[in-house]
């Protein structure tokens, strides 16, 4: 079977196997989707939506989060992890939202990337979820299950988005990057993944899956 048509087909599989995967941080709009993925940086979306519950109550525009008293915003963040560096991107991102962009979150992947502690990852999380284009968003679980799958071959996130888009068609790019993580979390663990029970066991080469596992 030519590579383009295993792709294909596992594709098709997970998406039979996961219609409605998505982002699974709660958001309302840009600016929220893009201060819960700050958040989620070494979190779990489920702890970071308990934070932002009452943060999005709070903080509203850009400019409340560029006006934010740096300590207080720590407190507010501290349970997502990381939160002294957390503060200061989501302050810094936001004076320059305010800035540069209007108070508008920015529709490009390139202005995105621009922001204070944003990187394509985020970027494409924004581009994918708030503006409705297409876009791969590679974060752990996508980077593991593309490798066993033989999609991706570097380690830096990065060049593996890149990778991806040669193989994966571009109307598939958000939907398939869900149905990945989804499939990293549920099936495709970094540690003993459940290769057993996986609807794509046939047409996966199981790259760096020890027998063990």
């Amino acid at each position: 079977m030519k590579k383009i048509d295993r792709v294909m087909k596992i594709l098709d599989i997970l998406q039979k196997k996961y219609p409605d995967a998505r982002v699974t941080l709660n958001f309302a709009d840009p600016l929220q989707l893009l201060i819960a993925t700050i958040l989620a940086a070494q979190c779990t979306d489920e702890r970071v939506n308990v934070v932002t519950e009452d943060l999005f109550k709070k903080y509203r525009q850009a400019a409340d989060y560029a006006e934010a008293n740096l300590q207080t915003l720590e407190e507010e963040i501290r349970p997502t992890g990381f939160y002294h560096n957390k503060a200061r991107s989501i302050i810094n991102c936001c004076q320059m939202i305010v800035r540069k962009f209007n108070s508008q979150v920015p529709r490009t992947l390139e202005e995105l990337a621009s922001l204070p502690g944003v990187g394509r990852k985020t970027a494409n999380i924004i581009l994918g979820n708030a503006y409705g284009q297409q876009a791969i968003a590679v974060d752990t679980h996508v980077k593991r299950v593309t490798h066993r799958l033989g999609w991706a071959k570097s380690g830096d996130p990065d060049k593996i988005e890149f990778e991806l888009m040669e193989v994966i068609p571009p109307n598939r790019w958000t939907r398939g990057g869900h149905q990945l993580v989804f499939h990293g979390r549920q099936i495709c663990y970094a540690k003993k993944p459940k290769c057993s029970v996986c609807p794509v066991t046939k047409l996966c080469p199981k790259i760096g899956v020890r027998e063990k596992e």
